[in-house]
């Protein structure tokens, strides 16, 4: 579809260089590591045993084993099977391995392929490495005491959709945790027909650094942040592939016991992509959300510390290996907590968490100069959300200092009483270019009495092809959450073209219109809490 427009190519050629030079500064680290082995461990010493794991195609995975003290050959303890997350070694999972192994279970954890001291190359969650995942259980029934009727998989990041994807591949798997994953890879990092500039950055960057990426990937990543459009199909038929929405019926005829759980403010992983999929399945099920960006909401529980996370992971694991009526499948299976409220709500499914809705309309026509960061932006990859969940402290921007030359918009009236954001909120409106291809940015803000914005949600939306000067029609989900508007304040849409999150497709000279007409309304669809 053509060479990128030189804003573009400006911005893309930064964020690859980036990568690429980081990758060439440390990518042979990995390797240099590769030639010390591992310290040994006595035989009887407390906690994990190393071992070398045959996986497919006659590569070794670097793994650990914690066994249940005093288990004996024969034993038949339920087994629990961790990969590692996007560039961490096997230690990851050490504190809640010996948690589980203390409550009876045997865990083997293993470095996902490509990365650190295992063998292969990265190849994202493709065929080599779920053929991985029926290795690792081959090679644990063989060599530990453990059950195989009673077998689970769990992992956060790159280990939660490494598991997911294997609950549809091997049948042998009876229960999943699927922690900060993702379900549809294309709707994580290229939502809106957008790339996620930060997201994919980040994740080629620390892959080279820890890692060897595989020929596909480091094509796929080079025509992704270079913006190869005449590559578009080929990039989303490779996410498709190692997406589990790809095998919901497999996933569902195999029947495992699925929970997953995610942050409202994941930035590699937005959280719209796992409440749709969740939806879908059709086994035991369990969706949990709370404040955080990235891995940030089950952290603590990686080094040992109480976290609200990993408790509910063990609880599923007890419920559906061991078979213990703990009380966890007769809880409402959606369970949610505000970003500015402590408590947890229940819900019976995803659909019911936003069942009463707002329509704030979007008047009037407003045109809008590409290419100028208006001041509104989602924040900073990995951080900015962390920073909400930990200090209360999301993307801000002053309402007022939008410069309206760059930035739409859109307030509603005054709150009278709190507004319990819930859910997906949706913009609909009338688009007319004055180019063929552009990129925008919606964010939905908190407005206080001072004007200061406090970010709800956001989301881009880029499109190529149009016709210039003809109007069309866009529907834009912004990414989910949970937020309490307090009384006092508005929700105000703004609109820009510029985003250091996302790569923007908008030529030098661009300009966009929004309109509103009668017979087709702008709005945004806000939803709520019931009361």
């Amino acid at each position: 579809m053509g060479r990128p427009y030189p804003a573009l190519r400006t911005t893309a050629s930064i964020g690859t260089a980036a990568v690429l030079f980081a990758g060439a500064a440390l990518a042979a680290a990995p390797a240099a590591a590769a030639r010390t082995p591992a310290a040994p461990v006595a035989a009887s010493a407390p906690g994990p045993e190393f071992h070398d794991i045959p996986g497919s195609g006659g590569i070794t995975l670097k793994g650990n084993v914690f066994t249940p003290a005093g288990a004996v050959p024969g034993a038949g303890h339920p087994l629990i099977v961790l990969p590692t997350s996007w560039g961490l070694p096997q230690v990851e999972y050490f504190a809640q391995a010996q948690q589980l192994a203390d409550s009876g279970y045997v865990v083997v954890s293993y470095t996902s392929r490509g990365f650190w001291l295992s063998g292969g190359k990265i190849e994202v969650a493709g065929p080599p490495d779920l053929a991985d995942v029926s290795s690792v259980i081959d090679w644990a029934l063989a060599n530990t005491p453990s059950d195989p009727d009673r077998i689970g998989m769990g992992g956060v990041s790159y280990g939660a959709g490494i598991s997911l994807l294997a609950a549809g591949h091997d049948k042998r798997i009876k229960a999943v945790v699927a922690l900060s994953g993702w379900a549809d890879l294309i709707d994580s990092i290229y939502s809106g027909r957008t790339q996620h500039l930060q997201a994919a950055a980040l994740l080629g960057g620390s892959g080279l650094l820890t890692g060897r990426p595989g020929d596909e990937l480091t094509r796929t990543l080079t025509d992704f942040l270079g913006s190869n459009l005449a590559k578009e199909e080929d990039m989303i038929a490779w996410g498709r592939k190692r997406s589990p929405a790809a095998y919901l019926d497999e996933i569902n005829a195999n029947g495992a016991a699925v929970m997953m759980g995610n942050a409202w403010g994941d930035t590699i992983f937005p959280p719209n992509q796992y409440a749709s999929f969740y939806e879908k399945l059709s086994g035991p099920k369990r969706l949990e959300f709370r404040p955080g960006d990235h891995a940030t909401a089950e952290a603590t529980g990686l080094l040992g510390l109480p976290n609200d996370t990993w408790t509910d992971a063990h609880r599923w694991f007890d419920r559906y290996l061991k078979g213990e009526r703990n009380g966890i499948d007769q809880e409402p299976p959606v369970q949610l907590k505000s970003r500015t409220d402590g408590g947890y709500e229940g819900y019976p499914d995803w659909k019911s968490v936003g069942a009463a809705e707002e329509r704030i309309g979007l008047d009037g026509t407003k045109r809008i100069l590409a290419n100028i960061d208006s001041g509104a932006n989602g924040g900073i990859v990995m951080l900015s959300n962390a920073l909400d969940q930990f200090v209360k402290l999301p993307p801000i921007a002053s309402v007022p200092l939008l410069p309206r030359a760059f930035a739409g918009v859109w307030q509603s009236g005054k709150y009278t009483a709190t507004r319990h954001v819930r859910g997906t909120a949706r913009v609909h409106t009338t688009v007319t270019p004055n180019e063929e291809s552009g990129t925008f940015v919606a964010y939905l803000y908190d407005e206080g009495p001072l004007g200061l914005g406090k970010l709800v949600s956001n989301a881009p939306y880029t499109f190529h092809g149009r016709t210039p000067g003809r109007p069309f029609p866009v529907d834009l989900e912004l990414f989910s959450t949970a937020y309490d508007v307090p009384a006092g304040h508005r929700l105000t849409l703004v609109i820009d073209t510029v985003d250091p999150l996302y790569i923007e497709h908008n030529p030098t000279g661009s300009q966009l219109t929004f309109s509103s007409s009668p017979a087709d309304p702008s709005y945004v669809s806000v939803p709520l809490r019931e009361k």
